[in-house]
């Protein structure tokens, strides 16, 4: 039994380290994600905008297996877990070994690794000596730290660049399991609404994409949106000028547009949509007494709000209809778009409390404006609108980012820089003649590899026909010191 679940557990192991499972689930995610750019996603998909979208039955099925919010269904988080699982199986697996490569570099080239290096290079020297101090001031003229190693009381140089690159590829894992580990935690702790504000109006509960609400420790004002528009009245930007209130107080203002966002406590407030919400913010008319005593002025009447004319009376602005329509002696709203306006004022005496309704246009039957003290000319109408926010709490988004930095430090190892190792040993043939042996190897850019190793061959050639034509035939060459490792 004890044999079963061992070869069992070593099985779902090998699987899980191996690459092609690691290749195949990310491809999964991949091919996954790319579907949540693809369907509508809720909530920044209005529930109008996906009904016309998609037929019934299909919008049906698409919520009943989370495709219309992917990034929080449980299986593209239980998706997301398996790869982390096989990166970290695959890294466990081979790290090892990647360490001790790392850790404790190959110094001295055996006589059979020389034989089978494919980039190597000999070049005649007189003695050991001379040609170890012409390679050691060829690498250090090419920004090398050559070091000297002895084995076997045989010394020669070797010299590295980049050693790092080698640890790339797990850069890059730690990069994905970052970015994954902050999509895990967006998708079971994370949360997204909507938010529809008029101006003026205060707000502390999101409606999330379930149809539930969400109370939030805080409020939203919006103090006022708007919108601007090209030359051939297309939408170019909508704004919205939101407040952050606290305690009672207003603790934080900014005006955001599409792609800038207020954030507050971790929670953003995305620009989503923009609208008219058919009601008037103010109507500007010009005031003129009928009596004769006054002078005419101008006046900026708000909904429900009285505004004082005189010393005795008052207006207040009571409705305003876009599209109206008389029927049976009422006044009737035909529709929300501004075809035929119409605006219902009432003008109440301070001294005796009768009111008079004034509408503009006089409506016969209806309107009292001959009643009126006051003629109104109208001479301005703002309309209020309401803006549209995307409200989303997204606590692993710090993970994202982290691990996204992470991946181009790692991408820029792994495609940019390059680990160069060289190695010079004095080596001698049957007939007792010494020449030293070069050579080289880079785990990735071959062709710029080639153009250092050469370079380098050129200069110890370089260095070693200075060395003879200074040299006199009774001088004993100096070398310099050089660091001393004994490799085992």
């Amino acid at each position: 039994m004890a044999a079963n679940f061992q070869k069992l557990h070593r099985r779902v192991w090998q699987t899980l380290s191996s690459i092609k499972t690691g290749v195949i689930l990310l491809i999964l995610v991949v091919i996954v994600s790319a579907l949540g750019t693809v369907i509508l996603q809720r909530p920044v998909t209005e529930s109008d905008e996906l009904q016309r979208a998609y037929s019934p039955a299909t919008l049906r099925i698409f919520d009943a297996i989370g495709l219309t919010d992917i990034f929080h269904a449980w299986w593209f988080v239980t998706l997301l877990l398996l790869v982390s699982l096989s990166i970290i199986a695959a890294s466990i697996e081979r790290f090892p070994n990647a360490w001790r490569y790392f850790a404790r570099p190959y110094k001295y080239p055996e006589e059979g690794f020389r034989r089978s290096l494919p980039t190597q290079a000999q070049i005649a020297i007189p003695s050991p000596e001379v040609g170890l101090a012409a390679a050691k001031r060829a690498l250090e003229r090419m920004r090398f730290k050559p070091e000297r190693v002895l084995h076997n009381e045989r010394a020669s140089l070797f010299a590295e660049r980049n050693r790092m690159s080698e640890m790339a590829v797990y850069i890059v894992h730690a990069s994905l399991l970052l970015i994954f580990l902050g999509g895990i935690v967006d998708a079971i702790w994370g949360w997204r609404g909507f938010l529809k504000l008029d101006q003026g109006e205060q707000a502390s509960q999101i409606e999330l994409h379930d149809g539930t609400h969400r109370a939030l420790p805080f409020a939203i004002r919006c103090e006022s949106a708007g919108q601007e528009r090209y030359q051939d009245g297309t939408p170019k930007k909508w704004w919205s000028k939101l407040a952050v209130v606290e305690a009672g107080r207003d603790v934080q203002h900014k005006e955001i547009v599409v792609n800038d966002p207020l954030v507050y406590r971790g929670v953003r407030f995305y620009q989503a949509s923009f609208g008219s919400t058919g009601k008037v913010a103010e109507f500007l008319a010009t005031v003129t007494p009928l009596s004769g005593g006054g002078a005419q002025r101008e006046v900026a009447l708000k909904p429900n709000t009285p505004v004082a004319l005189d010393g005795n009376a008052s207006v207040e602005l009571v409705e305003f209809i876009p599209d109206y329509v008389v029927g049976d002696g009422q006044v009737y709203t035909r529709s929300a778009e501004m075809e035929n306006p119409a605006a219902h004022l009432v003008i109440t005496s301070k001294d005796t409390g009768k009111r008079v309704h004034y509408w503009i246009p006089a409506i016969e039957g209806i309107a009292e404006n001959g009643a009126s003290p006051y003629r109104f000319d109208p001479k301005d109408l703002k309309m209020a609108y309401f803006t549209g926010l995307e409200v989303s709490h997204e606590p692993g988004q710090w993970g994202v980012w982290a691990g996204v930095v992470l991946m181009g430090i790692g991408l820029g190892f792994v495609f940019y820089v390059a680990h160069i190792r060289f190695w010079v040993v004095p080596v001698s043939d049957h007939d007792g003649k010494v020449s030293l042996w070069i050579g080289g190897t880079a785990n990735r850019n071959r062709d710029a590899f080639e153009s250092h190793f050469k370079e380098l061959v050129d200069k110890i050639a370089e260095e070693l026909g200075a060395q003879r034509k200074a040299r006199k035939p009774s001088a004993v060459p100096q070398v310099e010191d050089l660091e001393v490792l004994t490799t085992k």
